[in-house]
């Protein structure tokens, strides 16, 4: 249980009840993480956006790679709601890595992958150009290292708000598919 009030969806309207249906037309109902805002409808409407618009960059990161951002930006900021979303979607052998922090025994381009997302989420003041020429001699382009950037840094916020207001179990096992984000 979250340690604010929240809105079911069954006792929503007007505003907040439109943007509940937006995500539950894909998912079937709002997430834990959606309801977490329910008492300011904009911020919902907020979240939905970015959320759609952080997942949805039209790059080359694979699946896997768009999970591992998920999951290890969720484990280091010790975040069990968010990790649980993306850990079913990874490789058990990727999961124990990044569990361990053991990123030289990824494939070269998932370990710079991780290595920035590391660095972005624990230290990001000490980002430097260097960083991003890793990314590039790993084989990501410009539009993947975006893709990259912007998903991490929107589940850093997600990851304080979900951890900051009480989110802290796992997600309910419905909720684990990237349907919950609305189209």
């Amino acid at each position: 249980m979250p340690w604010i009030r929240t809105i079911d969806p069954e006792d929503a309207d007007g505003r907040l009840a439109e943007l509940y249906a937006w995500q539950a037309a894909k998912l079937g109902r709002p997430t834990e993480f959606t309801r977490l805002g329910s008492l300011d409808p904009e911020i919902v409407n907020a979240r939905l956006v970015m959320y759609r618009a952080s997942e949805n960059i039209a790059s080359a990161l694979t699946a896997d790679q768009r999970s591992l951002i998920s999951y290890l930006t969720s484990i280091l900021n010790s975040t069990p709601h968010c990790s649980s979303l993306s850990r079913p979607l990874l490789p058990e052998a990727m999961v124990a890595a990044l569990d361990r922090q053991d990123y030289a025994s990824l494939a070269p381009a998932d370990a710079a992958l991780a290595r920035y997302v590391h660095k972005l989420t624990l230290h990001p003041g000490s980002i430097t150009r260097a960083d991003i020429d890793d990314l590039r001699a790993a084989g990501f382009g410009d539009i993947e290292i975006l893709n990259a950037n912007n998903q991490c840094a929107h589940l850093n916020y997600t990851n304080r708000v979900a951890n900051g207001l009480g989110l802290l179990h796992d997600a309910v096992v419905e909720e684990r598919t990237l349907d919950r984000v609305p189209e």
